[in-house]
């Protein structure tokens, strides 16, 4: 029988990869749920394709439009987010693609966890906003958690068939994004569309403009330590521009592993559909002739403050992560909208966790109350930079 997959974010970057992937594998792999934020246009395109059972449109507003667009197929439309929350859960379902962006994946990821279905994980902030709930609710139903970006995902290709020998650390890599080699003077002259441009990856806005802050290697750090079982101390960061070597793991005798491949989000997202399989693609292949110089460098930690904030949000615990959280998302928007420079997205979050009520004791309902909170604060400060 072909694994029936439910795909969050469809529209999105790994959204439409990972629909690229399971049109190369029809007899592995058919699609059963399909939703979206506000792409409508690309949603009923891929509905009409794909023909799932079911799409979600996350915006109410645009369900009219549609259902009438499907009207005549036997395509079931829903809209809102409770909808997402609850489609997910169905018994036509055994895998759920959670590649929505941002705070959003949270409840949808926690609702397919919670029956069971197991997860391709693209959307790190569900690990870094409930890391723990998230885990005990996965051991509780039995959900495996299976992660698609790549250096989570060589990290689990690196743990495959070791058999819970002692891991010393692990080595997470990072692209450097387009900045590397800017002083703090020129990254305050940066523009939205100067980090828009990265090097080696094609990713959504608002991951690509983490990755150009480091914020996104901040954020794996903590999605790591949950993913992974490990402390702070044990997960490390190198800047490896090439974007080959995808993370290594250090053992207790000194061995060192890692996984190498072409910077392609489509080979992870295979891996993780067919875990603990691998299916023969047609994907690009290394070709060491062309890839003869890897360099690596330790991360600028004053130059890329988001870093130093990550490991700290992470070592504070607690709804630290989630504020921490939070304030990047909004501080990612603004800079979008042309509102705050490159530089100040750092001091926005900054700002906001030291500005923030801190709780040890974490659920679901003070989570989305620390969330709202962190994006007030976060928002006030803007408005103050502003004035």
């Amino acid at each position: 029988m072909p694994k029936r997959i439910a795909l969050l974010g469809s529209t999105g970057s790994i959204g439409t990869q990972s629909l690229d992937v399971i049109s190369r594998f029809p007899g592995q792999f058919t699609v059963e749920v399909l939703t979206a934020g506000n792409n409508i246009d690309l949603l009923i395109q891929q509905a009409k394709h794909f023909k799932p059972d079911s799409v979600v449109i996350g915006n109410t507003s645009h369900y009219k439009l549609l259902k009438e667009s499907l009207t005549g197929s036997d395509v079931k439309v829903y809209c809102g987010s409770e909808a997402i929350e609850q489609v997910v859960t169905g018994s036509n379902i055994d895998m759920v693609i959670a590649s929505m962006v941002g705070y959003s994946g949270l409840k949808p990821t926690l609702s397919a966890i919670e029956a069971g279905k197991d997860i391709a994980l693209a959307n790190k902030e569900t690990l870094v906003v409930a890391g723990k709930i998230i885990s005990e609710a996965a051991i509780k139903s039995g959900s495996r958690i299976i992660p698609v970006d790549s250096e989570h995902s060589a990290i689990l290709q690196c743990l495959a068939g070791e058999n819970n020998n002692p891991v010393e650390k692990i080595t997470l890599t990072a692209s450097g994004g387009p900045f590397f080699n800017h002083s703090y003077d020129a990254l305050g002259k940066v523009t939205p569309a100067d980090a828009l441009k990265h090097p080696n990856w094609d990713m959504g806005s608002k991951i690509t403009i983490d990755s150009a802050s480091m914020m996104n290697k901040g954020l794996e750090v903590i999605e790591a330590r949950w993913l992974f079982d490990l402390s702070p101390d044990q997960i490390n960061i190198i800047i490896h521009p090439q974007s080959i070597i995808h993370s290594f793991v250090h053992f207790a005798d000194g061995s060192v592993k890692a996984q190498l491949g072409m910077p392609d989000m489509r080979v992870p997202i295979l891996y993780a559909l067919s875990y603990p399989n691998r299916l023969k693609s047609d994907l690009p292949r290394m070709d060491f002739n062309l890839c003869n110089n890897f360099t690596f460098f330790q991360p600028d930690f004053e130059k890329f403050r988001n870093l130093s904030l990550a490991y700290k949000a992470l070592r504070k615990g607690g709804n630290m992560p989630c504020i921490l959280n939070a304030a990047n998302e909004v501080a990612v928007q603004s800079f979008l909208d042309g509102k705050i420079r490159f530089i100040q997205m750092p001091e926005v979050v900054e700002y906001t966790m030291n500005s923030s009520g801190f709780s040890e004791d974490l659920n679901l309902e003070y989570l989305e109350k620390s969330d709202y909170e962190a994006r007030k604060t976060a928002s006030e400060y803007i408005k103050k930079i502003l004035s």
